[in-house]
């Protein structure tokens, strides 16, 4: 594994010198693996704004989740670099941890919905001065069974486009690769039987697609999760499409998603903060992007302001809808 330790800056007639300790953990295929010609620039500017950086390049899949939950005592702040699944592996990592401190965010993945969703920017230089200048955002995060999830957790159609479809792919065609790869579902089309509950309602149908999300974003699209949306207020946005009887119903029920007109003849759509799911077989879904493992049963409830994410400064105090 490789690692690097800058040590502490301290230059004379410099006008800074390092006293404070960053881990920096970064995913180096991400997103065309574009950050390899800017990881010394990004440095640079951490250094120069006080930083001493221990840098840890991922090597595989669980490898954020480790280094954020094992990190040592002594560290200021967790960046991490890469895509949504990078983020949310870091966060996994911070909730397990015995010291929780800020995280910050430089997006280097295809979509980076949830970096989009706190205003941080695509530009990585940008991103790392949003690190320094920028402030805590205690934002919501969703608890999965055992395991937690940042901004997304789906089952159904298209939901495993994204850990289906090959790195090298993401990273040529970025997320026109999801669409793509999704088009090539839907003559197979599959449904569940779920019963899902919240707060005093029950209902049990055939879903083709649900979706429970802390987002402005998923996909690359905006305003599929709602036109209201607050990623701070202890609640999610569900989203869950009924079984269509013919093609030109899903065709409308595509439509209505993505410009967000909800039709009940063809979806669910409402505001919780705990939801569950009861199959009787067992069913794929999808966290964050990734692989979240085959369920029966699903809890999910939110975990209001759980851990606090490094954001421009305008966007701190309400980051929220209406989504233009």
């Amino acid at each position: 594994m490789l690692r690097f330790d800058f040590v502490k800056l301290r230059i004379e007639k410099g006008n800074y010198m390092a006293d404070k300790e960053m881990l920096f953990v970064f995913n180096p295929r991400s997103g065309k693996a574009k950050i390899r010609n800017k990881l010394q620039d990004i440095i640079d500017v951490f250094v120069k704004a006080g930083y001493e950086v221990t840098v840890y390049p991922t090597q595989c899949e669980g490898d954020a989740v480790c280094a954020a939950q094992n990190k040592k005592d002594r560290y200021d702040i967790l960046v991490c670099c890469g895509g949504d699944g990078t983020l949310d592996e870091a966060v996994n990592g911070m909730l397990r941890s015995t010291k929780q401190i800020p995280i910050g965010y430089i997006p280097a993945g295809s979509t980076n919905d949830f970096a989009r969703s706190l205003g941080i920017p695509n530009d990585m230089l940008k991103a790392a001065q949003v690190i320094i200048k920028g402030k805590d955002y205690a934002c919501d995060v969703g608890a999965f069974n055992k395991e937690s999830f940042v901004y997304i957790a789906a089952f159904g159609l298209f939901t495993d486009v994204s850990y289906g479809t090959s790195q090298d792919v993401k990273n040529v065609l970025g997320h026109m690769a999801y669409i793509l790869e999704g088009m090539k579902r839907i003559p197979s089309i599959k449904s569940y039987r779920l019963k899902v509950g919240y707060g005093d309602v029950t209902m049990e149908e055939e879903f083709i697609f649900g979706m429970v999300t802390n987002s402005i974003s998923v996909g690359g699209f905006k305003r599929i999760t709602g036109k209201y949306v607050e990623l701070d207020d202890g609640e999610f946005e569900v989203t869950l499409i009924k079984m269509p009887s013919n093609p030109l119903e899903l065709n409308n029920i595509m439509a209505a998603l993505l410009n967000r007109n909800i039709n009940t003849d063809y979806m669910y759509c409402f505001k919780t903060s705990s939801v569950t799911f009861e199959s009787n077989i067992e069913i794929p879904w999808t966290l964050d992007g990734e692989f979240g493992g085959n369920h029966k049963s699903v809890s999910i409830h939110n975990m209001k302001q759980a851990v606090r994410i490094k954001v421009p400064g305008k966007n701190a105090a309400k980051i929220e809808g209406p989504v233009k």
